[in-house]
């Protein structure tokens, strides 16, 4: 089973570089039509998807690194 196109499109936004304030934030909602909080769940649960890391091994094993980096900072 395939990832949705809802899941792909996260994970193609966290490819993207992000200049200035409030552009990710921005481009959130435009583009995906969610709260950035929503988007962030999404996010973090989709970082635990095996269908994630076969899609985008590289932004997903990125993303958990840095997720990982945070919580041991805590």
């Amino acid at each position: 089973m395939e990832l949705g196109t809802r899941e792909q499109a996260i994970l193609a936004l966290e490819r993207r570089g992000f200049t200035g304030a409030g552009a990710k934030e921005r481009a959130i909602r435009e583009e995906l039509g969610l709260a950035p909080v929503r988007y962030y769940q999404l996010l973090n649960a989709l970082l635990d998807d095996e269908r994630a890391l076969a899609h985008d091994p590289v932004t997903v094993n990125r993303l958990r690194r840095i997720r990982e980096t945070r919580r041991a900072e805590r």
